[in-house]
């Protein structure tokens, strides 16, 4: 075989893929035909970033009833550890219609911020979350202003607050006025009826009462 009939058929591999740079292929070009090009690549990663702005939001950062309930679970246990502390009464001021809350020390006639930044300002609902009603000393309340005191003893007033979301879930809180005890629960926790005398043992009762 004639040398140059080998130099035109059995040259080396890069001269099979992309001839000389006399031809009309240029090399940029040849490669391009392997894979991604550079630009096809910054695109695919663009838009993978786009799309991770906008799920991992939703994800990760979004609240919902469950993680507020459980960060009011917190804020109480948080104020009754402070009233223990600081052997001061502590005293949460919730605000239903606009859904924040914040606690002061009650120390003599005035009301102190609690040192800890933390409580430097008053604590927001996420936008989706609100307060529907809250059950204190002062009686049931749908707006308006709940007081609620955390005492040196480590008792808490009775509370059932009530948190609802944009589709209208429901969470209920309960503190135990007794144990201090704090219920969770997806379903509303209504206030227990008081005991009523069935008007046929009232006679006896008062018979009993009468004899002593």
């Amino acid at each position: 075989m004639r040398p140059e009939a080998r130099g035109k058929g059995q040259g080396t591999g890069e001269a099979l893929l992309c001839p000389p740079l006399t031809s009309r292929c240029v090399p940029h070009a040849c490669l391009a035909t392997a894979g991604f090009t550079i630009l096809e690549i910054i695109l695919v990663l663009f838009l993978l970033v786009g799309l991770l702005g906008i799920v991992l939001p939703r994800i990760s950062l979004e609240e919902n009833l469950g993680s507020v309930g459980r960060r009011m679970v917190g804020t109480v246990r948080s104020l009754q550890s402070m009233a223990m502390l600081t052997q001061k009464t502590v005293h949460l001021y919730v605000d239903l219609d606009r859904g924040i809350y914040w606690p002061v020390i009650l120390d003599g006639n005035q009301e102190k911020v609690p040192i800890d930044a933390t409580w430097a300002m008053p604590l927001n609902l996420p936008d989706t979350i609100r307060f529907t009603d809250m059950l204190a000393s002062q009686g049931k309340k749908e707006s308006g202003q709940v007081d609620l005191f955390f005492y040196p003893t480590g008792r808490v007033d009775p509370m059932t607050m009530h948190l609802a979301d944009k589709n209208n879930n429901v969470l209920a809180i309960a503190i135990e006025p007794v144990t201090g005890a704090i219920r969770m629960s997806d379903e509303r926790i209504e206030p227990s009826k008081p005991l009523t005398i069935p008007d046929r043992v009232r006679p006896l009762l008062q018979t009993a009462v009468a004899v002593k």
